[in-house]
Formats: structure tokens, sequence, C-alpha cells
């Protein structure tokens, strides 16, 4: 580990900062990370992912806040049942 990657471990530990994405598999030192939140982190992206091919959602096309969380609640519930 150089000198700028431990000021970078120490700064983020400092506002409490933890790693939750591996480090890459061919590095020398690895930085240990979080599985069980990686886990999740993973699940959330690739949920927010899906919710993302419904183009109403993408473009934002509803006019009023309420109905845009209708479309939202209705795209989950599509999601969910696939």
């Amino acid at each position: 580990m150089t000198i700028s990657d431990q000021l970078i471990d120490e700064l983020l530990k400092e506002r409490g900062i933890e790693a939750v994405i591996p480090a890459k598999a061919n590095r020398v030192e690895p930085i240990s990370h979080d599985a069980d939140k990686y886990k999740w982190r993973h699940l959330i992206e690739n949920f927010f992912q899906k919710l993302k091919e419904f183009k109403r959602i993408a473009m934002r096309a509803c006019k009023t806040d309420q109905s845009f969380a209708a479309m939202i609640h209705l795209a989950a519930t599509v999601i969910r049942t696939r």
C-alpha cells in the first residue's frame, strides 16, 4: 500500500466511510470489505436499472409527484411479479 493509499484510507475512516465494493482480484494488498452490504448494494442497483427500463419513469413523463410515485409503485410491482 502506498502512502497515498494509506492517507485515503485514513481520511475515509475519519468520515465513517467503509469499503463496500471489493478490491480487484489482482491487488497486492486486498482491502477488506463487507460482503453482505455489497450483496444488498448490488441488488438495489439492479432494481433501479430495471426500473429505468420503464420509459415513463426514465423520462419523468408524469406531471405530478403523486402520479410519478404511482408509476414507480406500478413498475416495482411488475418487476416483482416477473
